[in-house]
């Protein structure tokens, strides 16, 4: 293809510089954990082949080394190729090969670009295709970030716990369909919350047990071409052993060559996380809404003004935000989904923005949530007093009657106390002294008693929930 000058600090080559030139699409980067995650497949693939015999030991040594530099984050302004790139990731493989191996070439005293010395392909890209390396790139690349996530779920999840154990002494009306329905406590609305968020912190935990399967040493088609027979299985023992993490051989690489339904299988956890997350921070937004025309049942820590017209508004900011974080990351599952099924026969050539919106997803969704728990949710406080309030005229507690007087006559009360703007008891009290209220099941007129034994105390008609 002819030849291209590269200025002389850069450690990329000339197959990344094509790439720059042929996709200057959106301008986004690609995201640490994919140049971590296959900077530690080229150290270790170099391990591995020096260990095999096939690589010389000072080479191997240099590759090792720049690619714990990389691995460390000295190099990322050399990844500069746009994630909407050719398919497969060959140019961000390519990347990283020429980086590593200019990097390894200066380590052994030459000078960048003598490829004689140190090459991209033959020495730092041995026994590796662009088709093993990105899909056990992706996988990895997940994986380092999935402590993270599933602590920053965990506060989250605590968070909401010990509101729940803060709140439920407050009474408040419970909705249904937006409208008034039998009481709940506060407290079991924030519990119900913590529970939701850790039920999906399992699902995603469940989801990546399929990413430790690896299928590195493939190659192009999973037959392993070029690669040395025991090479599968060494890198991957290779790869649990610089990493830390729990990983495992494919069980069918030709499989592992054509599939990414790990990958989507992780991301829809993702999404269906981040609709939780959403509907939590609507919630919030609901009950905090007004003050003085809204419910009003919570408070949000104050944050910064709400408008720049309106004197004194204050804005459900950090809930709003964790509401468009989570729609972005629906998104990107979309598209991971999409990606997923576009693959043909041997290979699916979509890998690079498979890559770069499961990396986008995770790092959106922990500091999304990182900022929702610290900024907000932990300075929630109860309105007892408007919650309270809103529940002493919900005429829905008439449900509380039903065993009493049957579902038509409650309902009778309910709506002449909603009419008029009385109490449930009040109307009750009147028909009873009318002689009009009779029990439901006995032949006889029940008792203004009876009917207050049976509502008693608004907390008691919230019991039988646990938080």
């Amino acid at each position: 293809m002819g030849e291209k000058l590269i200025p002389a600090d850069r450690y990329f080559g000339i197959q990344t510089a094509r790439a720059i030139e042929n996709f200057p699409v959106s301008g986004l980067r690609p995201w640490r954990a994919f140049i971590w995650s296959m900077a530690v497949i080229k150290r270790s693939a170099a391990d591995v082949n020096h260990a095999l015999g096939l690589l010389d030991e000072g080479i191997a040594g240099a590759i090792v080394r720049a690619a714990i530099e990389v691995m460390e984050g000295h190099f990322d302004t050399e990844f500069q190729v746009d994630p909407f790139q050719a398919g497969a990731g060959t140019s961000h493989n390519m990347n990283i090969n020429e980086v590593i191996a200019n990097r390894a070439i200066e380590i052994l005293g030459g000078n960048k670009g003598d490829y004689k010395t140190v090459s991209p392909n033959d020495h730092v890209n041995m026994a590796q295709s662009t088709n093993d390396t990105i899909p056990t790139a992706i996988r990895l690349g997940c994986l380092w970030r999935l402590g993270e996530l599933l602590e920053t779920l965990d506060r989250l999840a605590d968070t909401l716990q010990a509101k729940s154990v803060e709140f439920d002494d407050v009474v408040k009306s419970g909705r249904t369909h937006l409208q008034d329905a039998v009481p709940i406590r506060l407290g079991q609305e924030f519990g119900a919350y913590a529970k939701a968020v850790r039920r999906d912190r399992e699902r995603v935990v469940r989801s990546s047990e399929g990413l430790r399967r690896l299928g590195i040493g493939g190659t192009a088609t999973g037959t392993g071409l070029n690669a040395h027979p025991e090479y599968h299985a060494h890198m991957v023992k290779r790869l649990s052993d610089v990493t830390g993490l729990v990983l495992f051989e494919s069980d069918n690489l030709f499989e592992s060559m054509q599939s990414l339904s790990d990958a989507a299988d992780f991301s829809s956890t993702l999404r269906v996380t981040a609709m939780t997350l959403t509907r939590i921070a609507n919630d919030i937004r609901l009950l905090s809404s007004g003050p003085s025309t809204g419910l009003d049942e919570i408070r949000l820590p104050v944050m910064q003004p709400g408008s720049s017209i309106m004197p004194g508004k204050v804005n459900p900011v950090l809930a709003e935000m964790l509401d468009q974080a989570m729609f972005h990351v629906q998104g990107c599952d979309h598209t991971v989904a999409l990606a997923s099924q576009a693959g043909q026969l041997e290979l699916n050539v979509m890998m690079p923005i498979i890559a770069h919106n499961l990396f986008e997803m995770m790092q959106v969704m922990i500091g999304a949530v990182r900022a929702f728990d610290e900024k907000c949710v932990q300075g929630i406080t109860a309105n007892r007093e408007k919650a309270e309030g809103w529940l002493s005229r919900n005429a829905i507690v008439a449900t509380a009657l039903n065993p009493l007087i049957g579902y038509l006559e409650a309902a009778s009360l309910v709506k002449d106390a909603m009419k008029r703007n009385v109490s449930i008891r009040q109307v009750a009290a009147e028909r009873i002294e009318a002689g009009q209220l009779k029990h439901k099941d006995e032949d006889r007129l029940i008792t203004v008693n009876e009917v207050d034994n049976t509502l008693g105390d608004l907390r008691r008609l919230t019991e039988g929930g646990i938080h």
